[in-house]
């Protein structure tokens, strides 16, 4: 079936900044009296809204969100890279592109810019602040397609979570998972989406999509 749009998300697919949000969320829940780990943090938050976590995360001391977030901005600004073999990817990929993202549009602008992927995107960038709901919810994705026109069983989404990936199939869209970040492959297995390890292939991956 012809491929009319190819919808990323952002965080671990696009940009490698996944490691930097569970190393900083899990240092910061472990301050407020967390028992928890990297490993079950990644479990947990890899790919929610930020609604989402705040909701988990509940009430915290006054200032203490904040702090998080200068923390999480630092650590951005001075580690952050593009998941390696993905601008190959992006030079040889034939259909239109998107990115779909939980994170809000400030935190996707700045994550594009610091990687040197903004203007490949440029008028295309999507996120749950668009839409009444946010991933698992289809409504992002159905969001981007129904904006740039493509019907969605013509769209393929890249993703790196459990919410991404059940967010595809609630909007009928064939989805490739990449096992090449935090998220463990036997997390995305079986969720009806196709596993893939190495960003660089992925325009043959979806060059070969039933």
């Amino acid at each position: 079936m012809t491929v009319d749009l190819v919808i990323f998300d952002c965080d671990g697919v696009l940009v490698d900044s996944e490691h930097i949000s569970v190393r900083v969320g899990t240092a910061a829940l472990r301050r407020l009296g967390w028992d928890i780990d990297e490993a079950r943090y990644a479990e947990r938050f890899v790919g929610c809204s930020p609604e989402y976590w705040d909701e988990q995360v509940g009430e915290v001391p006054p200032g203490w969100r904040d702090e998080v977030e200068a923390e999480y901005r630092a650590a951005v600004a001075a580690e952050l890279r593009a998941v390696p073999g993905i601008v190959a990817a992006l030079d040889r990929l034939e259909p239109p592109s998107c990115v779909a993202s939980n994170g809000r549009h400030t935190a996707i602008r700045r994550s594009l810019e610091l990687t040197g992927l903004a203007a490949r995107f440029a008028g295309r960038v999507f996120s749950a602040e668009d839409v009444p709901r946010g991933k698992p919810a289809p409504d992002l994705f159905l969001h981007a397609a129904a904006v740039l026109g493509a019907p969605p069983e013509r769209c393929v989404v890249v993703e790196d979570s459990p919410f991404g990936v059940r967010a595809a199939q609630a909007a009928g869209m064939r989805c490739l998972a990449f096992t090449g970040g935090v998220t463990p492959e036997h997390r995305l297995a079986g969720l009806g989406a196709h596993l893939f390890s190495d960003a660089a292939a992925l325009p043959d991956l979806i060059a070969t999509l039933p």
